[in-house]
């Protein structure tokens, strides 16, 4: 143990007596983090939170197993007296040997105290599996002086200095061993409460453009890089049909078998042609030569299409591909790739990046599009350019606890696209735009209207808001 790691367990077991007492006086604060942190784990999670302190954090959230560690042995008697249910151990982040991975990974006020980040960053990898999230929590640096101040005047515990991390360093340390960071996040403009002020600033005003560069916390979400050998999937590639009957054939024909397996399921619903007597009459045809499930929907609505297909569907993943076929479907492999390779959990396809064909996409809509694939890339926190592109992608496992967490959002997305788009963001699922070459519609007539449905898309998007960006 070093000189600097010794001075710092000292400082830790010096305030330990009082700790819990203080984080009682603060509670307005520290409650802010934990309340953010629970917003991305669920009850399922495993959950392992390294520089615990005397265990509020770990306490309040969720999770079927949760551990953790501190160096500090009177941090850790405390929490022990405090939460004797909990799992506490008394463990220096630089040598953790856990024998054990875990779905979540926090470390919240931590990184500043870390000797050698990137030796405490190798042993939180140790304990990660391909799908574990990385949730950092740390201070705002333009904070700095306010901090200091309040020390001075007594408002806030004098602190020995911690390491001195803009964002930036903290995505390049992260990146050096083999984490990807995905998302940021500010919040927090006033860290203590004040009636009706502090509710206003924090819920609103913090998360707008410019006051957010002044929140007080950052927060920084990263996933492990090269986990494992690649192995290969099966695929439900669901299409929803509303009179697309002269494009069932093709769909089939056009669409290569990829992966393990490719599996196609036509859904039909409330056509006025004769989509559903074609789709039994290729399944018939084609029987054999592909894997084949067909239905018909008892709803309304490409979302009750698509939630039907799923709900039937056997492969290991889980796309969606337009019965009109604008999207081609000989595009289809590099969804799979993407989502195989490990750069995304969620794939959306993007319209609007290679020039369209003529008719391909009416001016109008376009505008619509590139109006929500601005205002959603804001409320999501990750970049997407196009959210009503037809085209979705998510291993089924994420779809089955999707639908569990469906309640929050509540059955409010006609469409299904945001309904699976809101549902990744809550499952802390990487999301990213794919391109593909929009085509023009050859057979039968568009079923969007665009100024009923682009109303729906803007009433989804402010009630998303309100769960998403001003929940807290």
């Amino acid at each position: 143990m070093n000189i600097n790691t010794s001075n710092k367990i000292n400082y830790f077991n010096s305030i330990a007596k009082d700790r819990i007492k203080y984080r009682k006086k603060h509670s307005y604060y520290w409650n802010y983090i934990t309340d953010y942190c629970n917003y991305y784990i669920h009850n399922e999670n495993s959950v392992l939170e390294i520089g615990c302190g005397t265990g509020e954090l770990l306490a309040q959230i969720k999770g079927a197993r949760k551990l953790g560690v501190d160096f500090s042995e009177r941090m850790v008697e405390n929490a022990k007296t405090q939460f004797p249910d909990l799992d506490i151990r008394c463990l220096d982040a630089h040598q953790l040997e856990l024998n054990e991975k875990f779905d979540v990974i926090i470390l919240s006020n931590l990184i500043g105290w870390i000797d050698d980040i990137q030796i405490a960053l190798q042993q939180v990898r140790k304990h990660c599996h391909a799908r574990t999230r990385i949730i950092i929590t740390y201070y705002n640096f333009l904070w700095e002086p306010i901090i200091k101040f309040s020390e001075w005047i007594g408002i806030k515990k004098k602190t020995p200095d911690q390491n001195w991390l803009s964002k930036k360093d903290i995505d390049n340390l992260l990146y050096h061993d083999n984490f990807e960071v995905y998302r940021h996040q500010r919040n927090m403009l006033v860290p203590f409460y004040i009636p009706i002020l502090s509710w206003f600033l924090n819920k609103y005003i913090a998360h707008l453009p410019f006051f957010n560069l002044l929140s007080l916390n950052q927060h920084i979400f990263a996933r492990p890089l090269n986990c494992g050998s690649r192995k290969e999937y099966t695929t439900s590639v669901v299409i929803p049909a509303r009179n697309e009957s002269g494009n069932i054939e093709n769909a089939i024909l056009r669409l290569p078998e990829f992966g393990a397996g490719v599996e196609i399921i036509f859904v039909e619903g409330n056509s006025t042609d004769d989509t559903w007597e074609k789709i039994k009459e290729m399944k018939d045809k084609y029987q054999g030569k592909r894997k084949i499930e067909i239905a018909r929907q008892e709803g309304k609505g490409k979302a009750d299409a698509v939630r039907k297909g799923y709900s039937i569907a056997t492969g290991d993943i889980l796309m969606i591909l337009d019965a009109d076929l604008t999207v081609p479907p000989e595009d289809i492999p590099k969804f799979y790739e993407a989502i195989v390779s490990g750069k995304g959990e969620f794939i959306n396809g993007s319209r609007l990046v290679y020039p369209l064909e003529k008719n391909a996409m009416r001016f109008l809509n376009m505008l619509g599009n590139k109006f929500f694939s601005h205002a959603f890339t804001w409320l999501l926190e990750q970049p997407i350019k196009d959210t009503l592109c037809g085209t979705k992608v998510i291993f089924r496992d994420d779809y089955n606890r999707l639908v569990s967490n469906r309640i929050f959002f509540g059955d409010f997305d006609p469409f299904g696209d945001f309904d699976l788009i809101f549902g990744a963001y809550k499952l802390n699922l990487k999301i990213i735009d794919l391109p593909i070459r929009y085509q023009e519609r050859t057979y039968g007539d568009t079923n969007i209207s665009r100024f009923r449905h682009g109303f729906i898309l803007l009433r989804m998007w402010f009630y998303a808001a309100g769960k998403i960006k001003f929940w807290k």
